[in-house]
């Protein structure tokens, strides 16, 4: 079932025809879209099934997002939240080492 519903949507979406589509990945991606929505780690490993929200943890280690809202909050006070960009200098030296 999988299979052919993979196929129909590779036709809108072509790149689907490069991935092994099975059930474990719906499962993960609906547990990462949840965790990205904001949905309690509790909540998500009751949902999936899993005896302990240890099982669970995985999805909070592989969100960027999170770890982007965590790096955001230890900002030094007065330094504007963000990636840093280092400048073009850096960046050669970097390169010729």
């Amino acid at each position: 079932m999988i299979s052919k519903h993979a196929t129909l949507a590779a036709r809108d979406c072509p790149s689907l025809n490069a991935k092994r589509v099975t059930a474990h990945t719906l499962r993960h991606t609906n547990a990462m879209l949840l965790r990205a929505g904001g949905v309690d780690i509790t909540t998500i490993a009751l949902w999936l099934g899993h005896e302990s929200t240890k099982t669970t943890s995985i999805y909070e280690h592989a969100d960027p997002a999170l770890k982007e809202q965590a790096i955001a909050r230890t900002a030094p006070l007065g330094i504007k939240p963000g990636r840093y960009r280092p400048d073009d200098a850096l960046l050669a030296f970097l390169d010729r080492l």
